[in-house]
């Protein structure tokens, strides 16, 4: 699916409330976590910043990259889980767009044992869609807005049927 013009605009405006990049810390960000969420970050900066914070996301999606520049993936140390295991699934997603391959590792990561990490061989960013639609309930989705900070998203019905709306307009 790739994504048509006539909706990247719409992409500009955050899902969620958007911590703006200086003064995020973690208690903000904990606080807007309800206890026993299903935690998914997407983008290498948003999920290393999470485990930073002691916060290790249930699924994290990254691409090792970073303004589309290449960085290293974050550790896989830091996301241990409660054994110290974590699944990790490769894909393949070409810039502006979501493949099936990606629609699948996506649904397949909420039916496997946390933490699971999605390793992108392309560009991770529109995953953000797919995961809003499949997402199971408290589930919060964090990713990155270039340039602005955090944004924080609790999946609603609102949420699910709006990036609903986004895929199937992708075709």
């Amino acid at each position: 699916m790739r994504l048509p013009e006539s909706c990247r605009e719409d992409l500009k405006t955050p899902l969620g409330v958007l911590l703006p990049d200086a003064g995020i810390t973690k208690e903000q960000v904990a606080g807007m976590i309800r206890p026993g969420s299903y935690v998914v970050t997407v983008g290498d900066r948003t999920t290393e910043r999470m485990m930073q914070f002691g916060i290790v996301p249930s699924l994290q999606i990254t691409d090792g990259l970073e303004k589309r520049r290449a960085r290293p993936h974050p550790k896989l140390a830091e996301t241990g889980g409660a054994d110290g295991e974590t699944t990790v699934i490769e894909v393949s997603n070409p810039p502006a767009q979501i493949t099936q391959e990606s629609v699948s590792a996506i649904r397949k990561a909420f039916e496997t044992r946390p933490p699971v990490r999605i390793r992108v061989n392309g560009e991770e960013d529109l995953l953000v869609i797919p995961v809003c639609v499949y997402a199971p309930d408290n589930t919060v989705v964090l990713y990155g807005q270039p340039g602005e900070g955090l944004v924080v998203t609790p999946v609603t019905d609102e949420i699910r049927n709006k990036t609903r709306g986004i895929m199937s307009h992708m075709g």
